[in-house]
């Protein structure tokens, strides 16, 4: 029961972040969207150190200074997987207006989508490695740990759900559309975190390389989308205030409830 809650609760975050589409009437304003785009990667950066990374070497203490070549090994893995998938996926970034990827005939709300699935599916799958490493006991990784994830995640999808109904509204979409498209942007976040669970029940010997391959995914989202988005332009500034109140934040959760 508690595995369930955990990976609803970011998909939560995301549905109240796309509601902001019925209380607020116009797009959202560029420093609010800065601000926003600096904590989401403040709190991704983070995860990924304190409840990814750290834990990966820690349940290799053993092996002595060898301990890091899983989480060394998982992180560039990754990278290298969301790369691919960077490459070979056709999608559409918000405020862009070509495309990347494979040339595919989809429309425009279909390659948006599908843009939103490449960022959020790292996420899920770190929300599901930490409660796979929590049910396994001799890795370290406690159920209070995993929540934290869980919670720092839903956090910052709070407003990337407004980030991206938001655009939606604008282009011309109803209300109820936007919110929809908004929120459905997260469900592969659940869907993601249950594989891993899956996954790791079967092999828990490479727990240690999961952890660090689904830090590296998340990291590479947030260099190669957040960061470039938050720094270019005006307001650059309030990007990183976001980035040190999100960082910090996700911190405070892991050691407070770790």
């Amino acid at each position: 029961m508690n595995t369930a809650i955990g990976l609803l609760i970011p998909l939560l975050g995301t549905v109240m972040g796309s509601a902001f589409v019925f209380f607020m009437k116009h797009e959202m304003s560029q420093p609010l969207q800065k601000s926003l785009l600096g904590f989401a990667s403040g709190v991704m950066v983070a995860a990924s150190v304190w409840s990814l990374l750290i834990p990966s070497i820690e349940m290799g203490e053993e092996s002595g200074k060898w301990a890091v070549l899983p989480a060394a090994v998982g992180l560039l893995l990754g990278m290298g997987f969301l790369l691919l998938v960077d490459e070979l996926t056709p999608h559409l970034h918000l405020g862009t207006e070509q495309p990347e990827g494979i040339r595919a005939h989809l429309s425009r709300t279909a390659m948006l989508s599908l843009a939103v699935t490449i960022h959020n599916l790292p996420e899920g799958m770190a929300v599901g490695v930490v409660f796979a490493g929590a049910s396994q006991h001799a890795t370290g990784v406690t159920l209070a740990s995993a929540l934290a994830v869980s919670i720092g995640i839903a956090i910052q999808n709070i407003p990337e759900g407004a980030i991206i109904s938001m655009p939606m509204r604008a282009a011309g979409n109803s209300r109820w559309r936007s919110f929809i498209i908004g929120s459905l942007s997260g469900v592969v976040e659940p869907l993601g975190g249950l594989a891993v669970i899956l996954l790791a029940s079967l092999m828990v010997p490479v727990l240690p390389y999961m952890l660090s391959f689904a830090a590296g995914a998340m990291l590479y989202v947030v260099i190669e989308e957040l960061i470039p988005e938050a720094s270019e332009g005006k307001h650059s500034n309030l990007s990183t205030i976001g980035f040190a109140v999100g960082f910090v934040l996700m911190m405070v959760l892991d050691i407070v409830l770790g």
